[in-house]
């Protein structure tokens, strides 16, 4: 039992890159499987991706509540959690670009891949100085922000962008919910990400 939470964690590393696959074939990035899954066998494809990322978020909070619950914290869970989330949302922002490069999220899934890779590179760049740079609260709820609105864009994806005509209401209302919803996750993420630099730089002068 010790050992689930960090089996949990890397569940959500396996999904995450099944979702990347699902949907980067569903979207004829993978033309020797691509031509085989047209229609109904993309559609299919994206359910399931959808499925699977759903599954994975789960696991983000189970993983944590059982790891304290079973008093099983270890460091290897420490260091695999941030990087599982981080690869869960990569994945499906990269694969929701591959299935179709829609306008309305291109950017604020560019933003939100940008910021990642940039304060990852700054928490490595101050761990070299001896510098950390603690959570804040809202970073804390920047996950939760960003895997609500990837679910909500491939649900609009896998269930309506795929299953009905595009001149529908309810896509409409659908995909404007969506895109909303990842505008908002992607402020959230750079306003996070403008929080570690102002950390970074103060915690880089006291220690300089």
């Amino acid at each position: 039992m010790k050992h689930l939470p960090n089996l949990l964690t890397g569940l959500r590393l396996v999904l995450a890159v099944f979702v990347f696959l699902a949907l980067a074939t569903a979207g004829g990035a993978t033309p020797w499987l691509s031509d085989r899954l047209a229609g109904a066998g993309a559609y299919d494809l994206a359910r399931w991706a959808f499925i699977a990322f759903v599954v994975a978020a789960v696991t983000d909070f189970f993983d944590g509540w059982l790891a304290r619950r079973l008093d099983a914290a270890s460091l290897w869970g420490a260091i695999l959690d941030p990087i599982a989330d981080k690869v869960l949302v990569c994945a499906a922002a990269l694969g929701l670009m591959a299935l179709a490069p829609n306008p309305p999220i291109v950017i604020p899934l560019g933003l939100i891949l940008m910021r990642e890779f940039a304060v990852s590179a700054l928490r490595e760049v101050c761990a070299g100085k001896g510098v950390k740079l603690p959570v804040t609260l809202l970073a804390k709820w920047k996950t939760t922000f960003q895997l609500v609105a990837l679910a909500a864009e491939l649900l609009v994806a896998a269930w309506i962008g795929l299953g009905l005509p595009d001149d529908t209401v309810i896509v409409a209302v659908a995909a404007v919910t969506a895109h909303a919803l990842l505008w908002v996750a992607a402020i959230v993420t750079l306003i996070t990400g403008a929080q570690y630099l102002a950390q970074a730089r103060r915690a880089l002068a006291a220690a300089g």
